[in-house]
């Protein structure tokens, strides 16, 4: 290489890297010196230093670059030893992503389609969603366009290392001379580096986090101040004023009476048996329990007091007494004592059931179907047909009369996604896919009105705890509150980046939490609509939400099967309960909120002490233990995924799911017509219905069958 062509290289990267004074200096001295500066050196002679300016001087826009090293950086992670292995192996999706990413920025579109369909298998597991919406970056454009890309291009990820795997991988990075992977890990990755060994939880929770201007954002949120205690004078105050906490020996002659009303219940919907089982546990565990609502007592006692936002609806005499007599005879729940379950299994539904609910006392059930119909089972009629009951043509159960057991409501237009029970259980409140919300009378067995506002499919429709308010959330990515008396919203939260897929009440009805698909819960004050927390940790959607009786606490559900548990005040991450293997699709708290009942597409229902999960000490936050509790209990079910939980008043916990073939399959059949492609789904979930258009919206590709696990 000639001395010319050398001085030329260095003065156009010096340039290039907008090293301006540096490129004067040398331009001056070689002026100065006639160019012949560098002359002393032997530059044909040492191939160390040519190389080195020739990789300087290699085009940036090289795509082949990425590919290389990426591989390259790829191959030595799989073969790592087994001890390192899971933490150097978190830095392949960042890099992966950002290398594509720099591709399509760059402009090389097929290189960057070619460099994403190779490796994407590495990362579908875990990040699915992330790379089907990543996906759909094709040009340079789409970077500011798509508010995911652009999230992502402007934040860092924080990844928790050991030292010596950070060690590894940086002696790695310089020993191979990866230049452009250690910019990239350098520009997009903060490590968070501890002594010791490494963590053998692989499944860390907190393992990898996105940081950046929404992570700021979030920050500044969760500094609002918040009001999470009971409302002034509650049903719960007025009982502990009147001594209506009972203790087991005053409680002996009504424990007998409710006895044998809970038998003639349990003998309605065939299970004689529950009660008398529990009635002995209650007998052996008189102590225990006997404790226990003493705790209950005193931190009830020890809970802020609230003012309500809303107006508040007037509950009726009679409402109000059956309330408290419920509250009076609840049987107290810890690790020790365990509730009763009543299963409601739904058969012949051939795949079409969406959603279901159980009403507080769990007399009536609902479902919410692809046919967009709504059906409602009062169990004390399903309880007197008895044996008698038989199948028409249609596979429904008729009485003795020929009629069905059930009641049937009609007025949707698309598949209904929710149905929930008013607190009384005189109301259902349905959303649907016709993007509206629906009203119907349980006594009156009629729709009562349609509330219209929302934009796209209404995902979920939740009553709050007083009634006559109620809270949407929907697939145009906000959040509603309305009144049963207003045909219009009287509050809209718009914040989340995707659907909005699950909603809940705080117990004051102060404030409302939204899950959504973009991985984030939210919680919003009712009164302003302005977002109070915002909280971050969920590797996938959140379908579930629930709340604790008390409002201090929090649980969330996800697509994976990870539950978390949050401090509402602080908006931190108390501990991840890990134990399903799929989605969990519901979870409801205990009256005296010891106890989370889960419910999972898994077949199963699983039982967590929360109690001493949100007792660590300062000691045990300071070390970061986390405390990762397992399930206590665990509830299988026979091929039926666990579509709706709710604890009643007494602690009895209804569960209710539709039986699934093990071989089910969802298909789609499209029909094509004037004005484009229709497409009807049958036996699919939620979930494969939302892929299936992502897939259909993108031209790219449609898949025509799924099979479901």
């Amino acid at each position: 290489m000639d001395p010319e062509q050398v001085d030329e290289f260095v003065m156009g990267y010096l340039k290039k890297k907008g090293f301006n004074s540096a490129a004067k200096h040398l331009q001056e001295s070689l002026h100065n010196n006639n160019g012949s500066s560098f002359s002393s050196i032997d530059y044909p002679n040492d191939p160390e230093l040519t190389k080195l300016i020739r990789s300087f001087s290699q085009s940036e826009n090289d795509p082949s670059r990425y590919r290389e090293g990426y591989s390259k950086l790829r191959s030595w992670g799989y073969n790592s030893l087994d001890l390192y292995k899971h933490e150097l192996l978190r830095v392949m999706y960042p890099v992966f992503i950002h290398c594509y990413m720099d591709l399509v920025g760059k402009g090389h579109t097929q290189e960057a389609r070619s460099f994403f369909n190779s490796f994407r298998k590495d990362h579908e597991m875990v990040h699915l969603r992330d790379l089907q919406k990543l996906g759909g970056v094709l040009a340079p454009s789409h970077l500011q366009e798509m508010e995911f890309a652009r999230s992502l291009r402007q934040s860092k990820i924080n990844i928790k290392i050991c030292q010596y795997s950070y060690d590894l991988l940086i002696q790695y990075l310089h020993r191979t001379e990866s230049t452009l992977m250690l910019g990239i890990i350098n520009e997009h990755i903060n490590f968070q580096v501890y002594s010791g060994q490494p963590n053998s939880a692989s499944d860390d929770i907190e393992a990898v986090t996105i940081v950046g201007s929404f992570h700021e954002t979030a920050d500044h949120v969760n500094q609002k101040e918040i009001h999470w205690g009971l409302l002034e004078d509650s049903l719960e105050d007025r009982l502990e004023k009147t001594g209506g906490l009972l203790s087991d020996s005053e409680k002996g002659q009504g424990e007998s009476k409710a006895g044998d009303d809970s038998k003639k219940r349990s003998a309605e919907i065939g299970k004689q048996g529950s009660s008398t089982k529990k009635l002995k546990k209650d007998k052996a565990g008189t102590a225990t329990t006997k404790v226990a609502r003493q705790e209950t007592s005193t931190v009830l006692s020890s809970m802020p007091r609230v003012k309500p936002e809303l107006a508040m609806p007037v509950m009726s005499t009679d409402v109000e007494e059956s309330i408290l007599e419920d509250l009076r005879n609840r049987v107290q729940l810890s690790s020790v004592a365990m509730p009763s379950v009543s299963f409601y299994t739904f058969v012949n539904t051939h795949n079409g059931l969406n959603s279901s609910s159980i009403s507080h006392d769990g007399s009536l059930v609902a479902g919410g179907f692809s046919d967009s119909s709504i059906k409602v089972w009062d169990m004390a009629k399903i309880g007197q047909a008895g044996s008698c009951a038989l199948q028409d043509d249609n596979n429904q159960i008729v009485g003795k009369n020929g009629r069905r057991n059930y009641t049937l409501l009609v007025g949707h237009s698309g598949p209904v996604y929710s149905a929930t029970f008013s607190p009384p259980g005189d109301y259902v409140l349905s959303s649907s896919a016709d993007t509206t919300i629906r009203l119907w009378s349980t006594k009156l067995n009629a729709n009562l009105v349609c509330y219209k506002g929302h934009n796209h499919t209404v995902w979920d429709a939740q009553f709050s705890p007083f009634g006559h308010y109620f809270a949407s959330c929907s697939h145009d990515r906000t959040a509603r509150i309305w009144s049963m008396d207003r045909m219009q919203p009287l509050r809209m939260m718009a914040g989340h980046l995707s659907d909005v897929d699950c909603v809940q009440w705080h117990p004051n009805c102060n404030y409302i939490a939204t899950g959504s698909s973009d991985k984030t819960v939210r919680l919003w004050d009712v009164q302003t609509g302005e977002c109070v927390r915002i909280f971050i940790g969920h590797r996938s959607m959140v379908l579930s939400l629930a709340m604790s009786p008390d409002g201090r606490y929090m649980a969330s559900g996800d697509e994976d099967g990870t539950i978390m548990m949050w401090d509402l005040s602080t908006a931190r991450c108390i501990t991840p309960l890990m134990g399903h293997n799929s989605c969990v699709w519901t979870l409801s708290y205990s009256g005296e909120g010891s106890l989370l009942a889960s419910g999972s597409a898994d077949c199963t229902v699983k039982l967590w002490d929360v109690s001493s999960s949100t007792k660590l000490t300062k000691a045990e936050e300071k070390n970061g233990n986390s405390n990762r509790l397992r399930s206590i209990r665990t509830f299988p079910t026979k091929s039926t995924p666990v579509h709706a939980l709710r604890f009643s008043r007494r602690n009895l916990l209804f569960a209710a799911g539709a039986y699934y073939m093990s071989d089910t399959v969802g298909s789609i059949f499209l029909n094509f017509d004037r004005f484009g492609i229709m497409a009807v789904f049958v036996n699919m979930s939620r979930d494969l219905r939302r892929a299936t258009c992502d897939a259909i919206d993108r031209r790219s590709q449609i898949v025509v069958r799924f099979a479901v696990a």
